[in-house]
């Protein structure tokens, strides 16, 4: 099993007695050079290491027992009970359930429709009145009352990532965008010092398990009873049709036992995970269902989609066939969130950047080589806000090291195209075009470089030879571990 050590980083936590200037979050994503861009904001920087951070919370940890020479496993599951270690875990998890009691005021319309159901923009708009009275219910007072050196609160701040996580009123569409911006409304919370201390990931652990799943939920029962349409999704060809973070989490439950977030494993599996292979097969799902979020979010795929599994799921298909354990798979979801959420216009230019989630240069960026998809995006006559280029160390966002600054937009999902076979009986053309999914970045398993190490991405060095970062295809030597994954009959 191999291992490698990561910077320990925590997303920063504001001083409270220097007081802050908020902003109301705006748009600033306009075209392809805007991406680039934002791959080397402080944005970025601060999304990834708050989705690093949650995520080695949910990896099991060792456990010294009392004699202090043998130990045991800790796992956390969907039914732990220590997910609400705090009252603002608890005041959040009743704040989505309140909007979630809301669904009751808006009942989907009988009519007939073509896509999403009109009433999911009543119930947006009960959720708008509903939202400021929540937060001042559900949130610390202190939290929302910070002195502001604007004229914008940090209510304010946080309510607009708020209410952009739920879906499109406008389109009657959800995906991961949006769940893109709970994420960052946590991240605002935890930078304004919302969440007590943690001791080993009990925080982001108790964040996950008692407000992001919950959250998940709710999003599930309105994409069913609204017939959401998905927002930002490659179809067939990707990962899942709304959500990505369950996929990350989930994966990081069924991963090797660690005993602090610094050493965490590339490869293997906790003893008693389950096969990948298992989300092909029903019954396995519903048993996993209840105690992991990669195995809930198969489940809702299944709630939602019929006929064979790999026919419409096959990236999570191919992905079911990795050999090098959960921990592979956590690695390769966590450049894939990058790749195919982050990097991509259609997904990242409805996000908005405050005061907390800044539109400004890391200091310790590296200006980035633009890739085909972000070029192939239509430019804007609108001004640019971009400050100019500074450079980034390679290790500033944990876990990640490469000459980006964070992960490569250019190389970036599992493909089934890229090198699987597609099974006979449902022949599909390989997708063309500047926004098809790319390679998948966890076929090396070489571990990620300690820090201090090679500036170069070790998913670069496709099939043994060593190759610079581009948006082209490596070429030959790059079969995917699940190359030869076949459906099961």
């Amino acid at each position: 099993m191999a291992n490698t050590r990561t910077p320990s980083r925590e997303l920063e936590v504001l001083d409270r007695n220097a007081g802050h200037a908020f902003k109301l979050p705006v748009k600033c994503i306009h075209d392809g050079d805007d991406v680039s861009f934002f791959l080397t904001s402080k944005a970025y920087a601060d999304i990834m290491t708050f989705l690093f951070q949650l995520n080695a919370s949910m990896m099991p940890r060792k456990v010294k027992n009392e004699d202090n020479k043998s130990e045991t496993v800790r796992e956390w599951t969907l039914q732990d009970s220590d997910s609400s270690h705090h009252h603002i875990v608890e005041s959040l998890a009743e704040m989505i359930a309140d909007l979630e009691s809301l669904i009751e005021q808006a009942p989907p319309d009988p009519g007939p429709r073509r896509f999403g159901n009109i009433s999911f923009r009543r119930w947006h708009e009960l959720v708008e009145k509903k939202v400021p009275d929540l937060m001042h219910r559900c949130l610390p007072s202190d939290i929302l009352e910070l002195q502001s050196k604007s004229d914008v609160t940090a209510k304010a701040e946080l309510e607009a990532y708020l209410l952009g996580s739920f879906g499109s009123a406008q389109r009657l569409d959800y995906g991961t965008g949006h769940e893109l911006s709970f994420l960052a409304f946590l991240g605002c919370l935890w930078k304004l010092g919302a969440f007590p201390e943690s001791v080993d990931g009990s925080q982001e652990r108790a964040i996950v398990l008692g407000v992001v799943e919950p959250y998940l939920r709710l999003v599930r029962r309105l994409i069913l009873t609204y017939t959401l349409e998905p927002a930002g999704s490659h179809g067939v060809w990707g990962l899942d049709d709304h959500s990505f973070l369950p996929y990350v989490f989930g994966s990081a439950q069924y991963s090797p036992a660690i005993s602090s977030p610094s050493e965490i494993a590339m490869e293997g599996s906790l003893p008693n995970a389950p096969n990948p292979a298992d989300i092909a097969k029903a019954g396995a799902v519903e048993r996993e269902r209840q105690r992991n979020m990669y195995f809930s979010a198969i489940g809702f795929i299944y709630d939602v989609k019929k006929g064979p599994f790999w026919e419409h799921s096959p990236i999570l298909f191919d992905i079911s066939g990795v050999k090098a354990g959960w921990a592979k798979i956590n690695k390769g979801m966590l450049k894939m969130y990058n790749a195919e959420v982050l990097s991509k216009f259609p997904v990242v230019q409805h996000f908005h950047f405050g005061s907390l989630f800044t539109w400004e240069r890391d200091p310790a960026a590296q200006q980035i080589q633009a890739s085909v998809h972000t070029t192939s995006q239509p430019k804007t006559n609108a001004p640019s806000s971009r400050p100019q280029p500074a450079l980034r160390d390679p290790m500033a966002v944990p876990g990640v090291t490469n000459s980006t600054g964070g992960m490569p937009p250019a190389i970036g999902t599992s493909a089934p195209w890229a090198s699987s076979r597609v099974p006979s009986r449902a022949p599909v053309p390989a997708p063309t075009g500047p926004n098809q999914p790319t390679r998948a970045p966890w076929t090396s398993s070489t571990p990620l470089p300690p820090p201090g190490g090679t500036t170069t991405a070790p998913w670069a060095r496709l099939g043994g030879n060593a190759a610079p970062l581009s948006g082209r295809d490596p070429g030959p030597g790059t079969r995917a571990p699940w190359a030869d994954r076949k459906p099961q009959s």
